[in-house]
């Protein structure tokens, strides 16, 4: 399929798991993708991976959570592009612990990539998205903003204040064409789950994540869990972009293998 065609997108996080995914499905649907990360040889990797549209795929380094290099990524993501019709805002982190062993820095910075991070790009962003008739947006929430995960206050709290940012945005510019979506993935192999299981406090209850695991069958692991590849959560990131999700705004789209049922 090629719903994308001659779509400018803006890709966060696209250096691995789930924005390379999507990355790289973007291109596959013929748009042209300026990907932006911390990690610049993720990108070098996400650039060598793509089988179609490697000539569409510009790397930026980018980290969400310095407010100087968003604004200048994101202005060189627009001249590149030469406008912007779409933007994802896949980066982000996770740090696990016990909540009263949870120290101001690590709420911060957890804030600060998540929360702030994606306010930011967004705000740079707008002004050329706005520009547009029809555009959108789709930023990543998780399933610990509505059901509970342990040991993850802080990333919980940042996912949720994406949710309602994204509710904002979509009533705010509604009438000029922008659409806002979020996805809440849940179960997804990545490197935020493949890293989890080193933050877990050593004395946590295990019991606790009992509950937290997909009814469909997975087919990849993290973490030593049965997980679903990112290019299940890029699929649905593709059409949420394209026509087939134009009346689509304001709203959160759980992927999480039925964890939630």
């Amino acid at each position: 399929m090629q719903r994308l065609e001659g779509q400018r997108i803006l890709v966060t996080g696209a250096g691995s798991g789930i924005g390379q995914a999507t990355a790289l499905r973007l291109l596959a649907e013929g748009a042209s993708v300026v990907g932006a990360d911390i990690a610049t040889d993720g990108l070098e990797a996400t650039g060598a991976r793509a089988q179609e549209g490697a000539d569409r795929f510009t790397a930026l380094r980018m980290d969400v959570a310095d407010e100087q290099t968003v604004v200048d990524g994101v202005r060189s993501a627009v001249e590149i592009l030469g406008g912007l019709d779409s933007l994802v805002n896949a980066a982000g982190m996770l740090r696990a612990a016990h909540t009263h062993q949870t120290s101001s820095e690590q709420w911060n910075q957890i804030i600060a990539v998540n929360l702030t991070g994606t306010f930011l790009v967004v705000r740079e962003a707008l002004p050329s998205l706005l520009d547009n008739p029809r555009s959108a947006i789709v930023n990543f929430s998780s399933t610990s903003a509505s059901f509970a995960h342990p040991y993850m206050a802080a990333y919980a709290a940042s996912k949720g204040g994406v949710q309602a940012f994204t509710h904002s945005l979509a009533l705010e510019y509604a009438g000029r064409g922008l659409r806002a979506v979020c996805v809440a993935p849940g179960s997804i192999k990545s490197g935020i789950t493949d890293a989890t299981g080193g933050y877990i406090p050593h004395d946590a209850d295990w019991k606790l994540f009992t509950r937290l695991m997909p009814i469909l069958p997975t087919t990849v692991q993290s973490s030593g869990t049965g997980m679903a590849d990112p290019a299940v959560v890029a699929g649905v990131i593709a059409m949420l972009l394209s026509e087939d999700g134009a009346f689509i705004t304001g709203t959160e789209i759980r992927i999480d293998g039925g964890t939630h049922a």
